[in-house]
């Protein structure tokens, strides 16, 4: 066992002394020891559950005969965090989560491990951790909350949100916006639609690192802490047959979660989360294939914020293996990959079942022939630009129009609230990519001021930051090379044309190439915002948004 060169042997007295002082029997000195890595916090709502996730966990690997130890890593709830400079400090955590897991995991020389995430940035965090260490490791993840219930319909985070622009155009009461703060966040537990935290969590289900249910049981369901107790039992399976996380997280793993994601309608984060962690795992996924894959995936779930059901109608209906059972019907799946239960795909998907065909739609009836996500390219955005399709509205999958531009999330939101914004604009905020946030901030406060003032079916939002899996409309992030390393995005006027096409994969400003060469040689840097602390550092180590905002070894080529 790994953990035998902290307790075997002469040379390794001192360290048995040290495990006396934990308190350690002999009988526990001869077992595997299993880190359980542990994102519970008192400031997350989807984390405040996690203690007793941890717990279930801790009994599944001491009815397996398995030593459980508890390390933290942290998480940021990025709903806290929306709209001021703590935005910035949220996906630079996801390195941060996988760096100090490493730490901790080589360092103790633990046999397998546990983790135990829910919200956006600790998921994927943990997941690049799994594939880095490389011990064998399983997922199981807090769960999703309930959704609300607001004037008789069922209401998520993304609701409220909205419910700011509606107050401030004058459609609802203060008394009304107050019925939403009270209402719908119900329970602990990840926000309640498909949003990021949700997506990933999912997509751990799919790619093969958690137990059928990871992604859908409610955080309050006392089912997830019999998952949780089969995930403790199932890691001290998975040591004593050495399957370990590169032999689950294949390339053709990742395609199965491209697949899916498509179907599910996953958010746009996923196009950055999915290519990090299939790095470290030694798999270059880029980002471009995510057309090919949507080119013949239907999207069969419309789930909150693209329509009105939540993760609980997801979980009622047979959850993510159910969606995977109807995309097995056009062989759209390897159902050879291999999964932490220790079975492979195919033999777990015999006994899926879909159990609600409005909540997944069958696969000869979807909501759209093509997958819930789509890249865009074109001169604004020659790498890449991201948008959720599967939560556009009909009349802007095609949309042309001029350029309200914007230097900061912020000037933005007050330009959209004070009634700045009309019917046909293309609103672009930039210089808030990973390097020039710096962080790579999420525009929910700018899309939710946009549906919520009745805009949502008539402007478009571009921008070089990233969106909450919660914005729903026209909105198009990750616009790639980002303003602040001069990309075309810094080179737009107040006015300038924009094409937006989105059945074309198109991303065009309107402006001659000759224009376009001289603003590009006027073009100057812009001051750096942070020159010290962790941001600083990032800005200076993180590649581009179509490369998974990813930071660099040093030496790598930029």
């Amino acid at each position: 066992m790994k953990s035998d060169a902290v307790k075997k042997g002469i040379q390794q007295a001192p360290h048995r002394s040290l495990f006396n002082a934990l308190g350690f029997t002999e009988e526990e000195m001869e077992r595997p020891l299993i880190g359980i890595v542990s994102s519970y916090n008192e400031i997350v709502p989807g984390h405040m559950n996690l203690d007793k996730i941890v717990e279930a966990v801790k009994e599944g690997v001491l009815l397996a005969g398995g030593v459980p130890r508890v390390f933290p890593a942290i998480a940021v709830c990025d709903g806290i965090a929306m709209g001021h400079e703590g935005m910035k400090y949220s996906l630079v955590t996801r390195d941060l989560i996988a760096d100090s897991t490493e730490c901790m995991a080589k360092a103790h020389q633990f046999d397998a491990l546990v983790c135990v995430p829910n919200c956006d940035k600790n998921v994927p965090g943990l997941l690049m951790a799994a594939a880095r260490i490389n011990v064998p490791t399983i997922f199981v993840s807090g769960g999703p909350m309930m959704a609300g219930h607001v004037g008789g319909r069922k209401r998520s985070l993304s609701s409220m949100f909205e419910a700011v622009g509606e107050y401030t155009a004058g459609k609802i009461t203060e008394e009304q916006l107050r019925q939403f703060e009270r209402k719908v966040c119900p329970t602990c537990g990840s926000c309640s639609g498909m949003y990021t935290a949700n997506s990933m969590n999912c997509l751990t289900e799919v790619i093969g690192m958690g137990l059928p249910g990871n992604g859908t049981i409610p955080a309050v369901y006392s089912d997830r802490l019999r998952l949780a107790k089969h995930a403790g039992m199932k890691v001290v399976e998975l040591l004593r047959k050495n399957i370990r996380p590169r032999d689950i997280m294949t390339r053709e793993a990742f395609m199965n979660a491209l697949t899916v994601d498509m179907a599910l309608g996953c958010s746009t984060n996923t196009m950055l989360h999915l290519p990090a962690i299939a790095s470290e795992a030694g798999v270059k996924l880029d980002v471009d294939i995510a057309n090919e894959v949507s080119e013949h995936t239907p999207n069969l779930c419309h789930l909150a914020p693209a329509g009105p059901t939540y993760m609980e109608d997801l979980n009622e209906a047979g959850g993510v293996m159910a969606v995977m059972k109807e995309l097995t019907k056009r062989d759209l799946l390897n159902l050879d990959c291999l999964t932490c239960s220790g079975k492979k795909l195919g033999e777990i998907l015999e006994k899926a079942e879909n159990l609600d065909p409005e909540v997944i739609r069958p696969i000869d009836r979807p909501y759209s022939e093509t997958g819930g996500l789509a890249v865009l390219k074109g001169n604004l955005a020659p790498n890449s630009g991201i948008v959720k399709r599967s939560a556009v509205v009909e009349e802007m999958m095609v949309h042309e129009g001029p350029a309200r531009v914007f230097d900061c999330e912020e000037d933005a939101i007050s330009a959209i609230l004070g009634g700045k914004i009309r019917e046909g604009d293309v609103v672009v905020i930039r210089y808030e990519g990973p390097k020039g946030g710096p962080g790579m901030r999420e525009m929910l406060n700018p899309t939710s001021a946009i549906a919520g003032m009745g805009l949502g079916s008539t402007v478009a939002l571009i921008t070089d930051g990233r969106f909450s899996g919660a914005s729903r409309g026209a909105a198009i992030g990750h616009v790639s090379p980002e303003a602040a390393v001069g990309g075309p995005i810094a080179l737009v006027e107040e006015g300038d044309r924009i094409l937006i096409d989105i059945p074309s994969h198109r991303l065009e400003l309107l402006v001659g190439e000759e224009e376009l060469a001289k603003r590009k040689a006027a073009w100057k840097p812009r001051k750096a915002l942070i020159t010290d602390g962790y941001l600083a550092r990032y800005a200076s180590q993180v590649s581009s948004a179509d490369q998974g905002a990813m930071l660099r070894v040093p030496g790598e080529e930029k």
